[in-house]
This record gives structure tokens, C-alpha cells and sequence, in this order.
């Protein structure tokens, strides 16, 4: 099952994809895919109403009607850092042991066809295609590979958007270069797992200007998203509607050499086997004017 969100941000409508260029209109019988639905076991719901869908509400889905992120607003962002065993060697940087974590602000999330906005200041603004995870159900101190694997609602295309010097060169967290609006591009769906299948055998991909810049797989995953929910909850409590994203592939801007980064204008592409595509386009925000240092 594929969950679309459909409309003007703020204004999204949920949706559920039947098939290329169909949807299943859901207003009225559910307000957002969010912390409430998910919790609620909307997710089963949902198969229910699929196995007889009212033909009232079919409709052609429009390809020029904006695609907002498959989920509202979720409590936390959390976030996987050095997660794949190449990323970590272009960054001159150990595998880690164990998942470093970190956080994104919720308000970064985004459609996946939104524009990216450089921050006042930005001058190494990068690029990571991402699997994430939309957690299902609320999720603490689970005990088994088995209670994760049950807590995960589906999988999404993020793209966690990163300005390098903020993020590397201003002391403290990476927080910092991680939480500016529109910094995480969701979507196109969610899709649950059952579509997915093996998340550890997905190929990603990210172009920038048409370049192909990612050419990677979940396959070099250090720790695959079953460990990583069931880690994450031994630390703080993961709520229904939460997202996980799970580090990024080789060929980000600031391993190349020398390193590269977006300017205004720039147009990155990205996708994820069996989950879509996105597409951004970099424009100038508060402060920001031409082309950024690259």
C-alpha cells in the first residue's frame, strides 16, 4: 500500500495510490496521516476500505497537483549518521560501533517536489538520498527484532539536506546543520512493508544538474532499520508517526574532491527502488542572493 498526501501545504488531503496515474480519495474517513492514525491502527483500516473501494471516491490523479510529504508533521525527526560502511570511509571517519544519533527539527519536512531554501549564511550546502523509516506504533524499550519489525508503519525517500558549515564548523551538535526549513523532503509515499520487501536490497540513487552524484544500495547498511528501531527505543520513546532516517550512500558534495556544493538554482533528483522520486530545486532564502561558495 502506497499513502499519499495530496494539495497545497497545510492543505494536504490523504490519499491511498491504486495504481499509476489512481487514487483512492480518503477525506472524511481519515483527517491526516499522522501520530493519531497511526496509532489507532489506521494503517489496517485502511486494507479494509481497499478490499471494496467505493468507486465515488477513485480518482485520476493530477501529475501537476502538488505531492506533499506522505506524512504530517511527526513528534521527532531522528536521525542515523555514518550508517553506511562507504560513507564512512569517503569521510575519513570510522564505522561506527554503535548508531550515532541525532535530530532534525519537524518543521523541515517538506514534499518531495518543494523547493530547497539556502539559510542566510549557507555556504556548503550538500545533498544525502536516505531511506526512512515512519514508525507505527508508540515504541519503548522494545525487547525484540520482532516488536521493531511490527512498530515500522513503511518506508519513504528523504532527502536530509545539510549545510556542511554549520553543521561541522560552529561547534556542538549536528543539529545545527540539519534544521533549516525545507531541509528534509519526504515522499513521494509511504510505502508499507509489505511492498518494500527486503529494505536492506534497495538501490539509490541522487543526480544533481543531471549528474549522477549517489549510485548506491541499502545493502551497505551497517545497521538495517529493524536494529535500528529496536536501538533507538532503548534510549527515548518513539511515537506513531515518527521519522527515522538511516544515513545516505558514498558521493555526497563534501567527500568529493575537491568538495562540491549546491548553489541557488540547482536541481537535484532522487529516488529509491520501489519507493519513487523526488526533485528540488535550490532557491535563494532569507539573506541569500546568487550563487553560494562552492
Amino acid at each position: 500500500m502506497k499513502l499519499l498526501r495530496l494539495g497545497p501545504a497545510g492543505h494536504e488531503r490523504p490519499a491511498v495510490v491504486l495504481d499509476e496515474g489512481r487514487h483512492l480519495e480518503l477525506d472524511g474517513l481519515v483527517d491526516d496521516f499522522d501520530e493519531a492514525f497511526f496509532g489507532s491502527g489506521g494503517i489496517d483500516r485502511l486494507r479494509a476500505l481497499l478490499d471494496a473501494p467505493d468507486p465515488d471516491r477513485i480518482r485520476e490523479t493530477d501529475p501537476a497537483e502538488r505531492i506533499g510529504a506522505p506524512i504530517g508533521r511527526p513528534h521527532q525527526i531522528i536521525c542515523v549518521g555514518l550508517n553506511y560502511s562507504d560513507h564512512a570511509r569517503e569521510t575519513g571517519q570510522a564505522v561506527p560501533a554503535e548508531p550515532i544519533l541525532f535530530t532534525k527539527s519537524p518543521n523541515t519536512l517538506v514534499g518531495p517536489g518543494d523547493a530547497v531554501r539556502m539559510p542566510r549564511g549557507a555556504t556548503k550546502l550538500d545533498w544525502e538520498v536516505e531511506l526512512g523509516i515512519v514508525v507505527a506504533t508508540r515504541a519503548h524499550e522494545l525487547d525484540t527484532d520482532e516488536q521493531a519489525a511490527a512498530a515500522i508503519a513503511g518506508y519513504v525517500v528523504v532527502n536530509d539536506v545539510s549545510e556542511r558549515a554549520f553543521q561541522l564548523e560552529r561547534g556542538g551538535q549536528w543539529l545545527k546543520g540539519k534544521s533549516a526549513p525545507t531541509f528534509t523532503p519526504a515522499g513521494p509515499w509511504l510505502v508499507t512493508p509489505d511492498e518494500v520487501g527486503d529494505p536492506r536490497a534497495l538501490a539509490m540513487r541522487l543526480d544533481v544538474n543531471g549528474i549522477r552524484r549517489q549510485n548506491g544500495s541499502t545493502a551497505t547498511m551497517i545497521f538495517d532499520p529493524v536494529f535500528l528501531v529496536r536501538y533507538i527505543s532503548q534510549f527515548l520513546a518513539l511515537e506513531p508517526g515518527d521519522l527515522i532516517t538511516t544515513g545516505t550512500p558514498p558521493g555526497v558534495g563534501m567527500g568529493m574532491t575537491p568538495p562540491l556544493y549546491l548553489a541557488v538554482g540547482d536541481v537535484m533528483e532522487l529516488s529509491i527502488d520501489r519507493l519513487g522520486s523526488q526533485r528540488q530545486v535550490v532557491v535563494a532564502g532569507d539573506g541569500v542572493s546568487g550563487r553560494a561558495d562552492r
